[in-house]
């Protein structure tokens, strides 16, 4: 058994990785900010923590994520306001690991998105280009540290019904798309993986069983 904290345990692929670890055994706290959510995390399985990670200090969110195997950040301030962007999805984000090494933490798994980082070629002019920064910024400073971490970049986002394979790497088209089911069972893999450990997989829905294809990255 481990034991996981998702950070922004009330979000589609959050609440779908919750499920699919408390289904294998896993012990699953997920955070979120909004109290009102705590029933929908509880019927996944998974222990609700309230807790506003936007707010909290490295040492608050240690708090919350102590005594656990393995963090996800699955948080995101949902676009429209930069500043807020910056806050959860840059300063928030590099808070929690810290956090993760202040209370001994070592496994990390990001969830970003497909051709995250310093060269996202985003224009400034462009609304998506704060979060493209922030997660730049948030995914470098994982890469310079000493957690054993995976960041998980998935194409563009949809709700269709996960089939359970992907294709990894290769360049991201404008037609690409990855269903959040299968979003949130990549990255249950990749904690059960340890050859994912500091490995960037930028995936698309694909032929490849998930399993497969995350052993090979």
């Amino acid at each position: 058994m481990t034991r996981v904290a998702i950070i922004g345990g009330h979000g589609k692929i959050a609440l779908r990785l919750a499920k699919i670890l408390t289904d294998r055994g896993d012990q699953v706290t997920s955070i979120i900010r909004n109290p009102e959510h705590a029933q929908d995390v509880a019927d996944t399985g998974a222990v609700p923590v309230v807790a506003d990670v936007e707010t909290l200090d490295t040492t608050g969110i240690a708090t919350a994520i102590s005594e656990h195997d393995a963090v996800v950040w699955s948080a995101g301030a949902g676009g429209g306001d930069p500043a807020r962007t910056y806050a959860v999805d840059r300063d928030a984000a590099i808070r929690s690991m810290d956090a993760a090494a202040k209370v001994g933490i070592n496994r990390y798994v990001m969830v970003s998105y497909f051709g995250a980082g310093p060269d996202h070629g985003v224009p400034e002019d462009n609304s998506f280009h704060a979060y493209a920064e922030a997660k730049a910024a948030a995914d470098t400073y994982l890469k310079s540290g000493d957690l054993d971490w995976t960041i998980l970049g998935p194409s563009r986002l949809t709700d269709e019904p996960g089939t359970g394979r992907i294709d990894v790497g290769g360049t991201r088209g404008g037609g690409d798309e990855v269903s959040r089911d299968n979003v949130a069972a990549v990255a249950a893999a990749v904690l059960a993986e340890p050859a994912t450990v500091r490995k960037v997989i930028e995936f698309n829905d694909g032929d490849t069983p998930i399993t497969d294809a995350v052993a090979q990255v």
